[in-house]
């Protein structure tokens, strides 16, 4: 009896630490929209380059992700690495780790901002390296890098909104010939089916990826309309107000299979896509090349999109959206 009564009191002990602890609605305060600092963000870029191709299972990878958590942490977010393994189209085992920084966990209202931190392991659109990793400053870089300004921005602005951001992983190992959709997002795809958290439900997530060329454009594409229509609408209206019409354009695109897709068929949260898709369907000419590297990098672009999502974080908060 005695040992029975002392498991039943270990078990309800630990639940305390596995239940969602109870939200508390925001502040009613509202903080300006400040100045996103780009050069912050290209000095984030060239950090991840800084270590070498980042690549699944390697030490450049895990630096690169031990470096991540670090400046999450410093600008005041709560870190939870969400380890996994996944199976890539080649059968290798990838061993994968999800960063999920969230910031004032205990708020109920939550925006959720994400971007892939994994470069791709070959370089399959090239003409020559093709077996070769890539430096990935746009496809992947430059949308971590945005995040990680918006974060310490969100800490020195002190906004009274919760924010979630999430650096998936295994993004980008997936079989560009196969026609395999489930080959990429293989870090999303286990967090969609494993939340962090009990319940979880932002108001809607926004998605980087590619979003740091000269001649980037971002149309509002096909899962991001079926699923955050109204959320597509203000962000793109929004940008044109701030004089970003250039990038963020009004045509609509097809259904792209990137990290919100998973987040889509998996969840119930409206997923917003911010990605460079040209006019004729595909992606900019240096995709998957070894073009991709620190000279893609527009700073134009890259501070029209930090300050458009840090904007749109503002006056989420403000409740002015």
């Amino acid at each position: 009896m005695k040992n029975f009564l002392l498991l039943f009191l270990i078990l309800s002990f630990s639940s305390c630490f596995t239940d969602t602890v109870e939200k508390i609605p925001q502040e009613n305060r509202k903080v300006k929209i400040g100045k996103f600092n780009v050069d912050a963000a290209y000095a984030h870029i060239e950090k991840q380059i800084s270590f070498g191709k980042r690549t699944m299972n390697t030490p450049e990878h895990d630096a690169c992700k031990d470096w991540l958590i670090q400046e999450l942490k410093s600008s005041g977010f709560e870190v939870i690495p969400q380890t996994f393994k996944a199976k890539a189209y080649t059968g290798e085992m990838l061993s994968g780790t999800n960063i999920i920084g969230r910031y004032k966990p205990e708020i109920a209202e939550r925006l959720l901002l994400c971007a892939h931190y994994d470069t791709r392991h070959i370089a399959d659109k090239d003409s020559s390296r093709i077996d070769q990793p890539i430096d990935g400053a746009d496809d992947g870089a430059s949308g971590v890098a945005v995040l990680l300004e918006i974060a310490d921005q969100i800490q020195q602005i002190d906004i009274p909104m919760g924010v979630d951001i999430i650096f998936f992983d295994a993004e980008d190992y997936g079989d560009d010939k196969g026609r395999n959709d489930y080959s990429w997002g293989l870090g999303s795809q286990h967090w969609s089916k494993n939340l962090h958290e009990k319940g979880y439900q932002p108001k809607y997530g926004i998605l980087l990826d590619m979003i740091g060329s000269a001649d980037a454009t971002f149309p509002k594409e096909g899962y991001s309309m079926k699923t955050a229509a109204t959320q597509v609408n203000k962000i793109w209206k929004l940008a044109n107000q701030m004089g970003h019409g250039k990038y963020f354009v009004s045509r609509r695109a097809g259904d792209y299979t990137d990290d919100h897709r998973f987040i889509v068929e998996n969840t119930s949260i409206p997923m917003v896509d911010i990605i460079n898709i040209k006019a004729d369907g595909r992606f900019g000419h240096y995709h998957h090349t070894h073009a991709d590297d620190i000279n893609i990098i527009d700073k134009k672009t890259l501070g029209a999109v930090g300050q458009i999502v840090l904007a749109t974080v503002i006056k989420e908060s403000n409740k002015e959206f």
